[in-house]
């Protein structure tokens, strides 16, 4: 069950720091918004608004589309409830949420390896100008 939206706290707009291994992370669900935006459900649904938050990177075009794949793989329910107006909700199904399992398992791989992986980003960078 999850918390009314009054009950749970705001997403952090620094929750992804600049600087976050998430990019380096060496397998990729859906596409490069897709980890992230996973992260932002795990504790309860979101509204789209809510989700832009931390992601400040992305653009409306590349959330939705971000969305859109992972509801279709299955990771990601969309949940429109009616009332005084249409609210739309995301959340993970039991599908998404055992993908925080191996991704937190990916990401602290990430941090032990994070010298080697910048190491090895960097000579790529430099053999491909």
């Amino acid at each position: 069950m999850t918390k009314p939206q009054a009950e749970r706290a705001p997403l952090d707009p620094e929750m992804f720091d600049p600087v976050c291994p998430s990019p380096l992370v060496p397998f990729r669900v859906g596409d490069k918004w897709a980890t992230l935006i996973l992260r932002c459900l795990q504790d309860g649904p979101r509204r789209f608004s809510e989700l832009k938050v931390p992601l400040r990177g992305v653009t409306a075009k590349s959330l939705t589309q971000s969305l859109r794949r992972l509801e279709r793989d299955g990771f990601v329910v969309r949940e429109e409830s009616e009332g005084t107006g249409r609210r739309v909700e995301y959340a993970l199904p039991p599908l998404g949420r055992g993908l925080l399992g191996p991704l937190d398992a990916a990401c602290e791989w990430t941090r032990e390896n994070w010298d080697e992986l910048i190491d090895a980003q960097e000579a790529g960078l430099s053999r491909d100008s």
